[in-house]
């Protein structure tokens, strides 16, 4: 499970998901916004419990995330702010 912090003006919060999540996510916003399908970090099935490929991949995910909120800073796709949970928190 990838622990994600999300910062939005004042507002903070804490979301967790599992590498499937973002796949999911991924493939979601490949068919409907037509985001590059080579963005997403591989899925990595020799040593994936170990520590130094879970920091890897986590730090992957972070950078996955950022560039999808800088491809649409007016507003998040709803797959995209549904899966940060933004609509739980911002109003």
């Amino acid at each position: 499970v990838y622990i994600i912090q999300v910062f939005v003006g004042n507002h903070q919060w804490t979301v967790k998901h599992r590498y499937s999540d973002f796949h999911d996510l991924h493939e979601k916003l490949v068919s409907e916004k037509k985001i590059d399908k080579n963005l997403l970090p591989p899925k990595k099935i020799i040593g994936k419990n170990s520590k130094s490929l879970v920091e890897k991949r986590q730090k992957e995910l972070e950078a996955y995330l950022q560039t999808l909120l800088v491809k649409f800073p007016i507003a998040a796709p709803k797959v995209l702010s549904h899966f940060l949970h933004f609509h739980l928190y911002v109003s």
